[in-house]
């Protein structure tokens, strides 16, 4: 095919598209069926008319092939161990039972069963569930939802691209089942799970998908000779079956590196890149293997992880490049667009001139198309929308909200002793443990209480103007003061105001920082039901006056007790932000940085003996190629000492982290120069704490003992040996005991016990080690 020819041929498509529908059905209907009040047959048909409604709308726009299998009740990863029967033992009778329930059950956990392990997918927010596999792991083929998903699309007339986990991605995100050696490598199973994928694609060809995308974004990650060998073997096995659909292997996120040409020489039909932000050069890389002669190649050039208008001119130029390289060129978004919000149109309170830079998922496909239509018609035939295109890029690089004199000349003053504290650790610890006067093994919580219905109520009051700002007030002081009342009866040593007032630990605190906007329908899966609406980081950042200083300091008159003020830190502001991408990270990180320091220097000075400034998102945000991650992890580690190293030595300075793979960045965490840190470990079994301790790590720790994203309330005897085992790897004077992260996602019969259960735990533990000999 001519490269002319190619262009005409060019059509456009997507990864995949956000699930929730455009009032979060789906997490209404999920969260009903959980309490009953919707049947399964209900649930299934709510989950059936919003894929229906995606898929119209998305062949509407002119995307020619929509993608399926990425509909979801919980998590598509997840969906892939149901796909081929890596159930847990735990679990099998409760799927054998009721697979709806079985299901959930894994994700979610009951009372009885622990559920699978959450963690982040790759330098994303959102989480997946991780298959647990063994030796002794038999695979079963079953695609029910997979071909039940392509039946649909094909009786709406139309063309279906089943989307499913690749099989060496899927293995290079298990991890060993409980009981299994930790020594054990997943990867070593893949001659068992290729004939079961094969089974799914012949199942697929017979329900009638011509193209089936198996997605393997773990390949951008670097990767051993074995491993990319594991890579050719598993698609020269796929590739070569007769009985199969057309292939398209998708990786994005980062560039493919060494593993590129292992896929464009395997004998599969296409591939799909991403060509934004780091994985732009996958465009050189293509060029250097010598291309995709005679295969099919889904140009992702739409970012389906920022919010930003596309930049057509730029896009147009790759694509133009691409037609060389590849028989068939059609243009796609960059990854699934389950990562942005659905419509920027409904933001009906964004001035108008900075919404014209936005594009959330339908803007996205929108711009798919005409890039698809410029490149298959020619340019004249988008002329009207490259014009637009461009203004809409010179309005936001010309804005008086992206440039403020006077923040950029702060942070440009910023010196090396700013991001220093003026005391060792040793000696920080000295002063902390006399002015704190805390117990071995001191308690506490993380920092939210759950956020009840009422709660919810008269914030969403305050916003439609129902609720005066006086009542409002009252109401978050009552919840102040009941939060503050069951911790200590309960027993807890440091604590905490429960955040009643914030609906989001970064949106909270955007919508009082100048240089950031706040959607209120930019809602974005982050696991299962759980939404949240990531604000928009779109100018320089400054603070115009305290955030948190009244509700802590009204806390802590309660009590003579400490109470921790609670911040969160400036990579995770940044993280779990839509960011601006015309500036360094790193500069934008020391902003938000200085704008932090502001606050915890007025807590400090109203009285706050303990400031935890949260990082849950430093690990996530570690870029997924080794060679970018010192530099990250400088800016990182500095912005966060530069919004805590003001204050005096007896102040306790706390971080937290959550739900990630802490292995690699221990010594990142140890440059924070927190006096303490908590973190999540109780799906783990505690293993940061042991690999803490093998790190030599010198400071306090609370490795937490009460997974709070399940239901299941411990038991004290099953939270005592969670911090026996803690105890193995952090001394008593240096272990706190807390949950692994905040409660607000919890209700209070389930925080009662659990909390009660902890604080037990510990005075059990504590007795024990105070007695002689112990």
């Amino acid at each position: 095919m001519t490269t002319t020819s190619a262009a005409a041929a060019a059509r456009a498509t997507v990864h995949g598209y956000p699930r929730q529908g455009p009032n979060r059905e789906l997490k209404k209907a999920v969260e009903g069926y959980w309490k009953g009040r919707l049947t399964a047959g209900a649930l299934r048909e709510t989950a059936a008319e919003l894929r229906r409604s995606t898929w119209r709308q998305l062949a509407g726009a002119g995307i020619h092939e929509v993608p399926t299998g990425d509909f979801s009740y919980y998590d598509h990863v997840l969906d892939t161990s149901v796909m081929v029967g890596a159930i847990p033992a735990r679990h099998r009778a409760a799927v054998e039972a009721d697979a709806l329930d079985g299901y959930f059950a894994m994700a979610r956990g009951t009372q009885d069963a622990a559920p699978l392990e959450m963690t982040k997918w790759f330098d994303t927010n959102y989480h997946y569930l991780v298959p647990e596999l063994g030796p002794d792991t038999v695979f079963t083929a079953a695609p029910g939802k997979q071909l039940d998903e392509v039946r649909e699309a094909l009786a709406l007339g139309l063309a279906p691209r089943p989307v499913l986990v690749g099989p060496v991605t899927y293995l290079l995100l298990a991890k060993p089942a409980p009981g299994v050696g930790a020594g054990f490598d997943p990867l070593t199973l893949l001659d068992r799970l290729l004939p079961v994928y094969a089974s799914v694609l012949a199942g697929l060809r017979a329900a009638g998908a011509e193209w089936v995308q198996l997605d393997e974004p773990a390949l951008v990650q670097d990767r051993t000779p074995a491993e990319l060998n594991a890579v050719a073997r598993a698609y020269r096995e796929l590739g070569g079956t007769g009985d199969r659909p057309r292939l398209l292997v998708a990786s994005y996120f980062d560039r493919l590196g060494e593993a590129l040409p292992v896929l464009a020489k395997a004998p599969v039909d296409g591939l799909a890149l991403d060509f934004t932000g780091p994985a732009a050069a996958n465009l050189d890389d293509l060029a250097a293997v010598g291309g995709l002669h005679g295969k099919r190649l889904l140009a992702g050039v739409v970012s389906g992880r920022n919010v930003w208008i596309n930049d057509f001119e730029k896009s147009l130029s790759t694509l133009g490049t691409l037609l060389g390289l590849a028989g068939r060129v059609d243009v796609s978004s960059s990854c699934s667009l389950l990562h942005v919000p659905l419509d920027a149109a409904a933001e009906r309170d964004i001035d108008p001139q900075v919404a014209r830079w936005l594009a959330f998922a339908r803007q996205k496909t929108t711009e798919v198309v005409t890039l698809a239509r410029g490149l298959a018609q020619g340019t004249d035939t988008i002329a009207a929308e490259l014009a637009a295109n461009r203004a809409g890029l010179a309005s936001r690089a010309g804005s008086a909200l992206t440039h403020d004199p006077s923040v950029r000349a702060r942070a440009a003053a910023v010196t090396d002793a700013d991001a220093r504290r003026s005391q060792t650790y040793q000696e920080r610890a000295t002063a902390q443990r006399a002015h704190l006067r805390l117990p071995l093994l001191p308690t506490t919580t993380i920092g939210s209480f759950p956020q009840t219905p009422e709660l919810r109520a008269a914030r969403a009051g305050l916003r439609a103007g129902t609720v005066d700002a006086d009542a409002y007030e009252r109401r978050i002081e009552a919840e102040i003061r009941e939060v503050v009342a069951f911790q200590e009866k309960a027993g807890l040593d440091v604590l905490v105001h429960g955040e009643p007032e914030r609906n989001d630990m970064v949106q909270y605190f955007a919508e009082q920082l100048t240089g950031y906007l706040a959607t209120q329908h930019g809602w974005v899966q982050s696991y299962g039901t759980r939404y949240v609406r990531p604000p928009v980081l779109a100018g320089d950042i400054s603070r115009p006056e305290p955030m948190t200083v009244r509700w802590t300091a009204y806390a802590q008159s309660l009590t003579d007790r400490p109470v921790k003020a609670m911040l969160t830190g400036p990579v995770t502001m940044l993280a779990w932000s839509f960011v601006r991408d015309d500036q360094p990270l790193g500069e934008t990180a020391r902003q938000v940085a200085l704008a932090l320091r502001d606050e915890v220097n007025d807590l400090e000075a109203a009285g706050s003996p303990v400031i935890q400034v949260d990082e849950p998102a430093l690990r996530e945000t570690l870029p997924l190629r080794a060679t970018a991650r010192p530099a990250y992890l400088e800016w990182a580690t500095e912005a966060f000492r530069l919004a805590t190293s003001g204050v005096r030595p007896d102040t306790q300075v706390h971080t937290h982290m959550c739900y990630a793979e802490f292995g690699d960045v221990l010594q990142a965490i140890d440059d924070l120069d927190a006096d303490v840190i908590s973190l999540e470990a109780a799906r783990s079994h505690m293993g940061i704490a042991a690999e803490l301790a093998a790190a030599g790590y010198p400071r306090e720790a609370g490795p937490g003992v009460y997974d709070i994203h399940s239901p299941r309330v411990p038991d004290e005897a099953e939270t005592a040996s969670l911090i026996e085992r803690a105890l193995r790897s952090v001394a008593a004077e240096r272990l706190w005991i807390n949950p692994d992260c905040g409660l607000k996602t919890r209700t209070w019969p389930e925080v009662r016990p659990a909390l009660v259960h902890m604080t037990a735990a510990a005075r059990r533990v504590r007795d024990r080690l105070s007695r002689p000999g112990a």
